[in-house]
């Protein structure tokens, strides 16, 4: 999963770049870049790291521009060496550099096309250089010295016919704009906003989440459509278009679950009110399956699990207790690469609050279930606070299957829940007892009556790929891609880029 960003200003961009980014973090703490384009030149910033790490005050002085875009990104294809870290460049036509968040399901084949068609280079394993590379091509293929709107509509059209999976980019074109593009099903989240400036100019910024615009004081004006196109030509001027053939709104239920921020609102949809409204179900199950329950306190696991367990126990009855201290200057396990790193930065990540599980019947509370490797320490841990009984509570349902668009999650035989029922997955992470949300009952909770989604993609929780050219030789080779070993292998710490200054003469 990654974090875009690309504004067009009446004024320097960096420090905005910048700030969205430290608020886009929690989607990439692998590494982030930010490229902006003045008179001409595009000037370009990456590196390994958090934002805050990688960004200097020299840095940011060069980064010139009233147009410019920026990347966080966590590896979910290719290396998390600084080589694959965004957005990428290419010199012809005209020079762009793109920033993707997603994954092309068929990265290897359009590699191979790129080559043997269509002449052109790609030098990492990371299939946002493809999708870069695609595009450039098919613009290309325009065969116009100066572009305009309908030749950039028909590159992306283009993009849409030859890419399959899910995916979001922003490119920027030397001296002709910037334009955005979301997969036909609208997998990967894309917004655009609005705001005015001093001079009376219309500013425009595209991101992957809305409380990214919020925090810089644009006004949402909708998510960008599925399969649609949105280019800011050099005059500021907004123009969209739908360039798929047959687009299919079905976001990625797992934005809701656990990626995006509370405080955005994606495809209409407030996520928060759809963690809300999860608690709700969750409550409803216990109160169902279980009537004479006897928990004593419900304890979210932090930090996203916070508002379901909050409603979940309203609903009870049953009180609620911050029962973990987070150590907020540690990575999220869930996206950490390696299984004993994982378990070692548990401890380090969270701290149990002793007088809060002495002697009582505990549920705690995640947003999902995946490896099931923190559950199990989380576990442990409230037992050595002194926990009578711990149950464990998932707001989503078995995470059974990998994902495929875009989040990198484990192979299929490290998912705790593949192959195995509730009673093999309570045994394994040791609580007392387990219960997980039902898929319908998400769905449902997710879906609101003002927005206009009608279906979710939701494979990681019954398989149903919605793009419909997953199968199993394609997880097959996902998995020896995907597997903890070969992640071990693929990964480096190398280097830092310096800074980059990509001049393209128009």
């Amino acid at each position: 999963m990654c974090g875009i960003v690309g504004i067009v200003s009446d004024s320097a961009v960096n420090q905005q770049l910048y700030d969205a980014l430290t608020v886009l973090q929690h989607r990439g703490q692998d590494a982030a870049g930010i490229v902006t384009e003045d008179a001409g030149r595009f000037y370009l910033r990456k590196s390994n790291g958090l934002v805050r790490d990688v960004f200097r005050t020299n840095h940011m002085q060069r980064l010139t521009g009233n147009i410019g875009i920026g990347h966080v990104r966590y590896p979910t294809a290719g290396s998390s060496s600084t080589a694959e870290s965004q957005p990428f460049y290419v010199n012809s036509p005209y020079g762009i550099v793109l920033a993707h968040n997603g994954n092309l399901t068929n990265s290897s084949e359009l590699n191979k096309a790129l080559y043997q068609s269509d002449l052109r280079h790609v030098n990492t394993t990371s299939d946002s250089e493809v999708l870069l590379n695609v595009f450039a091509h098919e613009l290309q293929l325009q065969g116009k010295l100066q572009p305009g709107a309908d030749d950039i509509f028909a590159a992306v059209a283009a993009v849409h016919r030859r890419c399959r999976g899910g995916y979001a980019a922003i490119a920027m074109i030397s001296g002709y704009g910037m334009v955005a593009f979301r997969d036909p099903f609208g997998i990967r989240p894309l917004v655009i906003g609005e705001r005015t400036s001093d001079n009376g100019r219309t500013e425009y910024m595209i991101a992957s989440e809305s409380v990214a615009l919020d925090v810089l004081g644009y006004k949402l004006m909708r998510d960008v459509h599925p399969g649609e196109a949105v280019y800011i030509d050099p005059q500021g001027q907004l123009h969209t278009r739908q360039c798929a053939d047959h687009p299919q709104l079905s976001p990625c239920m797992f934005e809701f679950v656990y990626f995006a921020r509370p405080d955005s609102i994606i495809d209409g949809i407030s996520v928060y009110k759809a963690r809300l409204r999860m608690g709700d179900a969750l409550a409803d199950k216990i109160t169902r399956d279980w009537p004479d329950h006897d928990i004593d306190v419900v304890i979210p696991i932090p930090d996203t699990s916070r508002t379901s367990a909050l409603q979940l126990a309203n609903r009870l009855g049953v009180h609620y207790r911050e029962g973990f201290m987070k150590n907020r200057y540690i990575g999220r396990t869930f996206i950490m690469p390696g299984q004993k790193q994982r378990q070692k930065s548990v401890r380090q990540k969270l701290n149990a609050i002793g007088l809060e599980f002495k002697g009582k019947n505990v549920l705690l509370v995640d947003d999902s279930i995946v490896r099931g490797t923190t559950c199990n320490e989380i576990i442990e841990m409230a037992r050595d606070a002194g926990a009578k009984k711990v149950y464990f509570a998932s707001a989503a349902p078995e995470v059974r299957y990998p994902n495929v668009y875009g989040i990198d999650m484990p192979a299929a035989h490290e998912l705790i829940a593949h192959g195995r029922d509730n009673e093999e997955i309570r045994q394994m992470i040791g609580a007392d007892k387990l219960i997980y949300q039902e898929l319908e009952d998400l769905r449902q909770a997710v879906q609101s009556h003002k927005a206009d989604v009608r279906a979710f993609d939701c494979s990681v929780f019954n398989g149903q790929y919605v793009t419909g050219d997953i199968d199993g030789d394609y997880l097959a080779a996902l998995e020896a891609l995907r597997n903890d070993a070969s992640q071990g292998e693929r990964r480096s710490t190398d280097d830092e880029t310096p800074m980059v200054d990509l001049h393209n003469d128009n």
